[in-house]
C-alpha cells in the first residue's frame, strides 16, 4: 500500500490523480441499516471523521476540485473537507451517489434474510446483471455510472490531483474495476481513503485503497468503535 510520503508533491502531466474518500458515519451505520439513496446526514462521529481526512488531505499535495454525491452524508463530508483545502466549491454529481438498494433501504442488514428474502438473496446473488426488487440497482448498472462519473473527472483533471466523495457500494465496483481477479473482498471503512490515477483516456491503476491512518490517530478504529463495514 502507497503511504502519503509516497505521492509526488507537484501534479504530474501523465495522469489525473483522484483521491476516494467513503462519507463519514451516519447514524443508520452505527446501527446497521442499509441506506442505499435514502438521504441520511452525518452524525457527530461522522463530522469528526471528515475533519480527520480534511486534515490529513490538507497537508498534502494540493488539490485541484472536490466532487461528490449529492447526498448530504458524502456532501457535508466533501464541504469540511473543501474548507481545509482552500475553500473550494464542491461539485454535486449524481453519478456518484450511492447503489439504489429498493426495497432493502432502511432495513437492518442483519435481517435482511428473514424479513426480505427475496431481496436478500438478489443482493447476495453472484448475477451482476441482477437487480434489487423495489427499484433497486444491479451492481453492473452501479459500475457503470461510477466508472462513467470518475472517468469523466480523470479526462478533466488531468495532471491534477482531485477528491471524489463517494459511498461504500460505489467504492466496490471502482475497487472491482482495478482489480483484474474479480470481485472486491474486505472492509471500506466510513472516511477512508483510495487513490487511482488515470492515464491516457481509459488506463487505470490504484494505488493506495482503503486507508484509515488518519482515523486510527484519532481513535475512531479502536476497539469499541461501532464504524459501519457493510451498510452503504
Amino acid at each position: 500500500m502507497a503511504t502519503t510520503d509516497s505521492l509526488p508533491s507537484y501534479p504530474h502531466p501523465d495522469y489525473a490523480e483522484i483521491v476516494v474518500v467513503r462519507h463519514g458515519e451516519t447514524a443508520w451505520n452505527s446501527q446497521g441499516r442499509v441506506q442505499g439513496q435514502v438521504d441520511i446526514e452525518l452524525n457527530e462521529t461522522g463530522r469528526q471523521q471528515a475533519v480527520a481526512v480534511a486534515n490529513r488531505l490538507s497537508r498534502e499535495p494540493k488539490i485541484s476540485a472536490i466532487y461528490s454525491s449529492d447526498l448530504q452524508r458524502a456532501f457535508e463530508t466533501a464541504q469540511i473537507i473543501a474548507v481545509k483545502c482552500g475553500g473550494l466549491e464542491v461539485v454535486k454529481d449524481l453519478d456518484l451517489r450511492e447503489r439504489h438498494m429498493g426495497d432493502l433501504q432502511g432495513h437492518p442488514y442483519r435481517e435482511l434474510a428473514t424479513t426480505n428474502p427475496i431481496g436478500y438473496e438478489a443482493l447476495e446473488s453472484k448475477n451482476d446483471d441482477r437487480e434489487l426488487p423495489g427499484g433497486g440497482e444491479s451492481f453492473v448498472q452501479l459500475f457503470e455510472r461510477c466508472k462513467s462519473a470518475l472517468l469523466k473527472i480523470g479526462r478533466k483533471h488531468k495532471g491534477e490531483r482531485v477528491v471524489v466523495v463517494t459511498h461504500g457500494a460505489s467504492i466496490e465496483t471502482l475497487y472491482r474495476w482495478a482489480n483484474a481477479t474479480g470481485r472486491y473482498k474486505g472492509k471500506i471503512d466510513n472516511a477512508s481513503i483510495a487513490v487511482f490515477r488515470l492515464y491516457g483516456e481509459d488506463k487505470w491503476t490504484l494505488n493506495m485503497k482503503g486507508d484509515v491512518s488518519h482515523l486510527c490517530h484519532n481513535g475512531f478504529l479502536q476497539p469499541g468503535f461501532e464504524g459501519d463495514t457493510t451498510t452503504t
